[in-house]
């Protein structure tokens, strides 16, 4: 299995720096990544032999952090599945998520989710990976999501969460029409009582910000892009659902649909980040999937 290494070259401006400082000023790791892998062999080296954190190194010398564990510690077992791969490198992976397919393994799941796929790729493809998550999708949604494939990838992608170094944009089918052409929903969410996975507006509840604008309107329904400020469960589901046009087959806030379409109608189109090693600006973006387009009528070719 290959495992990820981050190297850096030692000139006169570092001549002379404790490991640790190195480490953390100009790697950028925390210090939950260090105690992963100092007590490792091969966690730590310069010019391949181990060192401490207190090592002082010497000009010309060339530090050397390892980044992937060499045994996986989330649990996830690998386990064949459908997964379709935008975008991959040795330190992120974006992928284009299947409506119905759990992200994460839970109770009654554990070995038919993205998690599970994603590390059967990585067996497949000889990647000492782990699964790592950085946000999440509902079940029922479509589209784009970004996963580490190492603790400091993961640390470094969860520090953009709601900055503008990291965006992500929904578009959904919603049942009626918003009271305007866009806006902000500003109002709270908090959990049903007696109810684990249902979410309601309430004061109590945690701040929650969903801006959207929409794109097409027809015979009762609309189709609306959206933008999170924040990432509460549901939040999208229950904004719209709060101006009284809910998403289109969404059982739990709106009217089930089976006729028209399986799921909530809720696809993540665009995703934008930057690298958690190198910084570059990354964006993607993926199309409606079929089950959401059949929704749309034909002269709303937009975004298909």
């Amino acid at each position: 299995m290959a495992a990820r290494y981050l190297r850096l070259p030692i000139d006169h401006t570092l001549q002379g720096e404790e490991v640790n400082t190195l480490l953390r000023r100009h790697l950028h790791l925390s210090g939950t990544v260090l105690r992963r892998v100092k007590w490792l062999d091969d966690g730590i080296t310069v010019d391949g032999d181990r060192v401490t954190v207190r090592y002082r190194v010497q000009e010309g010398q060339v530090l050397c952090v390892r980044l992937t564990d060499p045994t996986p510690t989330s649990g996830t077992v690998p386990a064949p599945g459908p997964l379709d791969i935008v975008w991959e490198d040795e330190d992120v992976v974006v992928v284009n998520k299947a409506p119905g397919i759990l992200v994460h393994p839970s109770h009654g799941h554990f070995c038919d989710t993205l998690g599970n796929f994603l590390m059967y790729h990585y067996q497949q493809t000889g990647q000492e990976c782990d699964f790592h998550p950085v946000h999440r999708l509902d079940k029922g949604t479509s589209g784009l999501l970004v996963v580490a494939k190492h603790p400091h990838a993961q640390e470094q992608l969860k520090q953009q969460l709601h900055t503008p170094q990291f965006r992500r944009m929904y578009l959904a089918v919603c049942d009626g029409q918003p009271p305007a052409p866009s806006g902000t929903v500003d109002v709270p969410i908090g959990m049903v009582e007696g109810c684990w996975t249902a979410r309601r507006v309430c004061p109590q509840g945690q701040p929650a910000r969903t801006h959207y604008q929409v794109l097409s309107t027809w015979e009762g329904r609309s189709l609306v892009q959206l933008t999170l400020d924040t990432g509460r469960t549901h939040q999208i589901r229950v904004h719209m659902a709060h101006l009284g046009c809910p998403l289109t087959g969404d059982f739990l806030y709106g009217v089930e649909q089976p006729d028209r379409i399986s799921r909530p109608a809720l696809h993540s189109h665009q995703l934008s980040f930057s690298h958690p090693i190198t910084g570059e600006p990354l964006a993607f973006t993926q199309p409606l999937p079929e089950d959401m387009a059949a929704l749309l009528p034909p002269s709303c070719e937009v975004l298909l």
